[in-house]
């Protein structure tokens, strides 16, 4: 069956497009509309299994960030003190000059933690987000 295919217009830093252009040709994509579709599913299934994040949860949230975005840390802060209910844990890295790293472990309901990654994907100078759970007791 054929898709009916729309044409969009992605404006993306330079950088960004040159690593995006290295991992498409390493992993054998035919052109950039290959991998951007691949990229796309993988963001929906990601975002599908975070949708079922529910119950009693452990969860590890880790997180780079430009520390220098205006307003940021301020940002991360009032999100991280609004989950202190569900916060065990922090760890901040710093990988250079403007560059951190941040790990925090949670332990509450699934949707709290959902909410605390939600927030922090949606703020500017935040580049990537992880959030990895578990129900306590299971089996892996």
């Amino acid at each position: 069956m054929e898709q009916d295919l729309s044409r969009i217009g992605v404006s993306l830093p330079e950088n960004l497009l040159v690593k995006f252009d290295e991992i498409i040709t390493k992993r054998g994509y035919s052109s950039r509309s290959e991998g951007i579709r691949d990229a796309i599913r993988g963001y929906i299934r990601y975002y599908d299994w975070m949708s079922e994040v529910q119950g009693d949860r452990i969860g590890i949230l880790s997180m780079t960030y430009d520390h220098s975005q205006r307003g940021l840390l301020s940002a991360l802060q009032d999100i991280e003190h609004d989950f202190t209910s569900i916060t065990r844990s922090a760890v901040h890295v710093h990988i250079s000059h403007d560059e951190c790293m941040e790990v925090i472990l949670l332990h509450g309901d699934g949707k709290e933690i959902k909410s605390i990654a939600e927030k922090i994907i949606a703020l500017k100078g935040v580049k990537n987000v992880k959030l990895t759970t578990i129900k306590p007791g299971e089996d892996l």
